[in-house]
């Protein structure tokens, strides 16, 4: 069917054609082509012309309706190849040029090291760069234009302190916290920094700074966000709203300068590192080092030295050497074998767990030193350990009987000196004086020998009542109680609850170990097998400990010789003095062995006045020289002196001396071990006469200067002195408060003042006198004073306060705050620049990362700042708050800066309190609690503050 249709079709079509060219012809072609060219041409012309108009009438809409069109990539070509406009840097930063100048060049290293580098791979178009520039310039200069404006004395002497004094208190209440959790198992360094961060929460209370201390990712994030905030304050709106360019400068803060300060300031090593620097000058002495040695409890310290020491040994035995040069390398082999023999005994003691407690060796013993009861009486540390005891056993009243009247002694006589001085010269004096001693005395009376004085002070009743008689119808003299006093210093003296009991007490070991007259364990160890001896000190007897005086003492097989060979005369500082070459010889039944040691006369008469008051009857026996004042250096005068000493050496270590007092050995060896000699004890029996009150002394000197004193100022001196007399009448109470009824030092805050800030301790009548504020916080908390006797406490700080109000106190605060002007000063702030800039970029050239050091040379660095830090340590200090106490405190505070996150705690807090004092309008506080807010223990404590407040809501 469709082939049938087809065909018609094409059939039907052809015979159309045919019929039409018959009828009309060929022409008929060119006419249709014709038609065909006109019908095109037309539309031809017609598209054009449309098109034409079209594009003039969009033209005109464009301009009359639409907003303009994106330039798009070819704009952006033909704007960066006109000509780049110059942006002119204005190089003036802070106003000062010594300041501009090394800032500029930390700008251009840092631009250089942290941006060009890759910039340049990108483009070679300028105008970026200057445009960080110019960024970093306007932060520099509003930050330098608010710094101008901020009063830094407050920041620099009362809020670094408190904030060091504070991550000081933190760390001593965690060590607290690690002991107290078992006193069996040693804590590890993780637990020690994540108890501090507890610690830290408990007392902060809002913020804690664990997570950006101990995650590397938090602290980064930190920076950024405070760099941030930082860039909102310091920039200008219109830079601060460029993304691109503040998210360069953050990155170049953050990441550049912020986070590789930190990183240094907060490593333990360069803090040692920085120790040793700063102490420089002071020389390491021998004595430190050992006792460092034996004081750590460090294995890794102990290692690192004693491996030292192998190698050192090792080097000296390799030499080949001959003549005078071998006696000095047999000295040095000998030193250091009795290191490395030192430090193998140590390590072996901290691997068993056998750690020696000196104290409790001590209270075992039972043969200690005697510390009369008169010498314990006018000495600050040995005081306060009586008093515990005579608190404990309820005989505090007598002895606080026995201060107060040493002080009206005191006040009386310095009064009444005054007055005749007054009366002398034909001035007139009012009752006063007279008025103001008797108030003082009847106080006396009436707390501690009335009827209703209570606790009340047990003596004969015709005493009591000879003492009423004279106080009702005499004039009160300094000497009205020197009856009763005299009967109360027997019964203390004598009684077996008081004196005798105490030296049998824990106390009393304990106030020998803070007065230095206890030994350290003896370090045994087995021979190396050289034969040589260690140091020349005698092997086994090093140090003898407490356990080792019976053996010593006992064992007659144990031969001691000395004898001085040598005298010479050295200068020390251009300090002259002689010097005497001692030979020891010690003989038992296995070995002998020899050594020299070098004392000064000094430490010979030291020697002799601790032996002396230990053993009476040595002193009608044995027999020191004489000193000299004038031509004591005189070669013949040595001589003479050389034999003397001889002599008395000789009578000292003859048997027969040495089996009439048993314990005199143990004096005897530590005097002769080649070892520097510790004046410590010397110096208590020396110079105690200088601790019988020196209220007394300073009262005379006053009275002697208001003598010469014009009239106007003698009166103003006079009228100072006559208010002393008030401390009388309140001396007692003061005492008796500080033990029945401690209050708060200030009660600024309703927690416990061990869970608060430093600052929140402070006195009320602290003022604003900066030396005592700043001696008061540091003493507090780096040797834990509150922790002990409130009377030390109370009287260091009147001691202080009397110092510095009555004598210095205006000096200082004016040195303090010209040095903190100076601090701030142009020079100043440009040298510190300079510093930071050849820190960071040595020679123009950015510093390399500086390798970690070895763990060896890092342990060994900690001993060496240990060493120094105790050799720069003033005897004076031990002598007023103890031996034990000062070596304690010392150690807290190197221990506390051996832990990085600990350190970086430390660094934070210095930045927050800086930034706080910047920008004091900002609430920068509130936004730093926001920053912490993620903290890990806050959000445990405030879990526990819940958990804690929930019963007591639910009873409401």
């Amino acid at each position: 069917m469709l082939t049938e249709a087809s065909l018609s079709i094409w059939g039907w079509g052809s015979l159309g054609i045919v019929l039409f060219l018959v009828t009309f012809g060929p022409f008929v072609i060119y006419l249709a082509f014709y038609i065909l060219c006109f019908v095109g041409g037309g539309f031809v012309v017609t598209l054009l012309f449309g098109k034409t108009n079209s594009e003039k009438y969009l033209e005109q809409c464009e301009h009359s309706f639409l907003p303009p069109t994106a330039t798009g990539v070819p704009k952006c070509l033909e704007e960066m190849k006109r000509e780049a406009r110059t942006i002119k840097i204005d190089r003036r930063l802070t106003g000062a040029n010594i300041i501009d100048e090394p800032l500029q060049q930390v700008i251009q290293f840092s631009l250089r090291d942290y941006v060009q580098y890759w910039y340049y791979t990108l483009s070679d178009d300028e105008s970026f760069l200057l445009e960080i520039r110019q960024t970093l310039q306007n932060a520099l200069i509003q930050f330098a234009t608010r710094s101008k404006e901020i009063d830094w004395q407050p920041y620099f002497t009362t809020r670094i302190v408190d904030d060091f004094g504070t991550h000081l208190r933190v760390f001593r209440k965690a060590q607290q916290k690690i002991t107290e959790k078992d006193d069996q198992v040693k804590g590890t360094a993780e637990d020690l920094v994540d108890t501090f961060f507890e610690v830290e929460v408990e007392m902060e209370k809002e913020v804690c700074r664990d997570l950006i201390c101990t995650s590397p990712k938090d602290e980064e994030g930190f920076l950024r966000d405070l760099c941030e905030v930082l860039l909102y304050l310091l920039l200008p709106p219109g830079d601060f709203q460029n993304k691109i360019m503040r998210y360069f400068v953050r990155e170049i803060l953050a990441r550049g300068i912020l986070l590789p300060l930190i990183n240094q300031l907060s490593d333990p090593d360069y803090i040692n590192q920085y120790f040793i620097w700063m102490i420089r000058d002071s020389n390491c002495n021998y004595e430190a080092f050992m006792n460092i040695i034996k004081l750590s409890d460090n294995i890794g310290e102990l290692e690192a030295v004693r491996d030292k020491a192998a190698e050192e040994l090792q080097y000296l035995r390799s030499l080949d050497t001959a003549g005078d040069d071998i006696n000095t390398i047999k000295n040095q082999i000998n030193s250091l074998l009795f290191v490395k023999k030192v430090c193998d005994s140590r390590i072996q003691r901290l691997q068993s767990g056998k750690e020696i407690n000196t104290v409790k060796l001590a209270a075992n013993f039972g043969k200690l030193c005697t510390v009369p009861l008169d010498s314990i009486l006018v000495d600050n540390v040995a005081l306060q350990f009586f008093m515990d005891y005579m608190q404990q056993t309820g005989g505090q009243a007598h002895l606080f009987f026995w201060m107060t009247v040493e002080g009206y002694r005191v006040t009386a006589q310095q009064q009444l000196e005054v007055l005749l001085s007054r009366q002398k010269d034909g001035k007139h004096q009012t009752n006063q004086t007279k008025g103001l001693l008797r108030a003082a005395a009847v106080g006396i009376y009436e707390q501690y020998l009335s009827e209703k004085a209570s606790p009340r002070v047990t003596v004969d009743d015709y005493l009591v009542a000879k003492l009423a008689d004279t106080l009702n119808h005499e004039d009160p003299t300094p000497e009205i109680f020197d009856d009763i006093q005299r009967k109360v210093y027997d019964l203390m003296l004598r009684d077996e609850r008081f004196y005798p009991s105490f030296r049998q007490n824990a106390l009393y070991v304990r106030m020998l170990a803070e007065l230095d007259m206890l030994k350290d364990p003896s370090f045994r160890g087995s021979d190396d097998g050289d034969g040589e001896s260690f140091n020349g000190s005698p092997t086994g007897s090093i140090n003898l400990s407490l356990d080792d005086l019976s053996n010593v003492s006992s064992d007659d097989s144990v031969q001691l010789h000395a004898y001085i060979s040598d005298t010479g005369v050295c200068n020390d500082h251009g300090k002259t003095y002689a010097l005497y070459a001692i030979t020891v010889h010690r003989r038992n039944l296995n070995s002998e062995e020899m050594w020299k040691t070098y004392r000064r006369y000094s430490d010979f008469h030291d020697f002799h006045m601790r032996i002396t008051e230990q053993f009476e009857n040595l002193s009608s026996i044995l027999k020191l020289p004489g000193k000299k004042t004038f031509n004591n250096m005189d070669r013949d005068f040595l001589e003479k002196r050389k034999k003397d000493l001889n002599a008395y050496l000789q009578l000292l270590l003859t048997p027969e001396m040495m089996k009439a007092s048993p314990a005199l050995a143990h004096y005897v060896y530590d005097f002769l071990e080649n070892k520097a000699y510790s004046k410590g004890k010397g110096d208590f029996a020396r110079k105690m006469d200088t601790f019988v009150n020196p209220l007394r002394n300073s009262m005379r000197n006053v009275s002697n200067a208001v003598k010469s004193l014009p009239d106007s100022l003698a009166e103003g001196m006079t009228k100072m002195s006559d208010n002393m007399g008030k401390m009388s009448e309140k001396l007692g109470q003061d005492i008796k408060q500080s033990f029945f009824k401690v209050p708060p030092l200030i009660p600024k805050a309703d927690s416990d003042p061990e869970h608060c800030r430093v600052s929140a301790q402070l006195d009320d009548n602290v003022d604003d006198n900066i030396p005592l504020r700043v001696m008061l916080l540091l003493m507090d908390e780096v040797f834990d004073l509150k922790e002990r006797n409130q009377w030390l406490r109370r009287n260091i700080k009147n001691l202080l306060q009397q110092v510095i109000r009555a004598t210095y106190g205006d000096t200082i605060n004016r040195k303090i705050v010209d040095h903190v002007d100076w601090m701030t000063s142009p020079e100043q702030v440009a040298d510190s620049v300079k510093r930071f800039r050849d820190a960071f970029w040595p020679n123009g050239i950015l510093a390399e990362t500086v390798p970690c050091r070895d763990k060896a040379i890092r342990m060994r660095t900690r001993i060496a700042g240990k060493t120094k830090l105790f050799a720069i340590m003033p005897d004076e200090l031990k002598h007023i708050i103890g031996a034990e106490t000062t070596r304690k405190g010392i150690l807290r505070v190197f221990e506390m800066f051996q832990h990085n996150q600990l350190n970086r705690r430390m660094v934070y807090v210095f930045l927050e309190g800086f930034l706080e004092t910047l920008f004091p309008q900002y609430k920068f506080r509130e936004l730093f609690k926001k920053l912490h807010s993620r903290s890990k223990q806050m959000q445990k404590y405030k879990q526990k503050l819940q958990t804690t407040q929930a019963p007591s809501l639910q009873k409401r």
